[in-house]
């Protein structure tokens, strides 16, 4: 990560401050996370009650629209509840981050209801904040670098696949919920563990969007894994949030190092 900016270098050191006091293990924190340029993103942080030992995973998670503002609530409403679940921590502890997307933006700049999109050759600024914030939490949080997993639905969907196609080296695995990407950049990540999901109904978002990256992926030797609800539309998120084999798969997943 470039530290050549003193600017950058002050936001690191307030970033480490906020991480590491005042922290209430077991609850999601609000925090503000000043990006370089100075814009801000709304985010809560989940820190994990009882640690092991060394570095532990990290789970970042994309809202969709509908929970789109500068509460820094709403982005908790669907899904994420599910990784800091007693249950689900006890066998799988895990720092969890949600980022939320100011309203009249987008984690992708798209119109997610046409068949196709092409990627912007600029990230947005929303998720480029989110890149900023992940890249600061690793620096001064014991995060395995080797287990960053993203998730998100619907606009957060999107999201992951933007995300993990611009940088398809930095994360352990990907769970894109009724999302879609570029499928001309599908090539990019056949590396990248991904379990993607769609239902089948949906009206909302194409589920060939999800069909067409999972498709690219595999034309191109890598192996997704894709599940498609035959009676499910849009909102299947808690179906996939809340199955026991996608948590045992996502946290399976390691990034070879270099």
């Amino acid at each position: 990560m470039k530290k050549n900016s003193w600017l950058y270098v002050i936001f690191l050191c307030f970033m480490m401050i906020q991480c590491s006091t005042g922290q209430t293990p077991g609850s999601f924190r609000k925090e503000l996370f000043i990006g370089m340029a100075g814009d801000t993103l709304p985010y809560r942080i989940f820190i994990p009650r009882k640690a092991p030992a060394g570095k532990v995973p990290l789970v970042i998670f994309l809202h969709g629209s509908g929970e789109r503002g500068k509460d820094n609530e709403k982005q908790l409403r669907n899904g994420v509840m599910h990784f800091i679940a007693d249950r689900n921590q006890k066998k799988y502890p895990c720092y969890v981050v949600a980022p939320q997307c100011p309203e009249g933006k987008r984690w992708l700049e798209n119109d997610f209801r046409l068949p196709y999109s092409r990627q912007p050759e600029k990230i947005s600024l929303p998720l480029g904040l989110v890149k900023q914030l992940t890249d600061s939490l690793v620096e001064f949080l014991p995060i395995d670098p080797s287990r960053i997993y993203i998730t998100g639905l619907s606009m957060g969907g999107f999201g992951t696949w933007d995300l993990i196609t611009r940088f398809p080296d930095y994360f352990a695995a990907a769970v894109p919920v009724c999302g879609g990407g570029d499928d001309s950049l599908a090539f990019k990540l056949t590396a990248v563990s991904i379990w993607a999901f769609h239902g089948l109904l949906d009206d909302v978002v194409m589920p060939s969007r999800t069909e067409n990256m999972v498709n690219g992926i595999r034309k191109s030797g890598g192996t997704p894994r894709c599940t498609l609800y035959p009676d499910l539309g849009h909102a299947c998120w808690e179906e996939t949030y809340a199955d026991p084999e996608l948590l045992q798969w996502l946290f399976s997943r390691k990034k070879e190092q270099p």
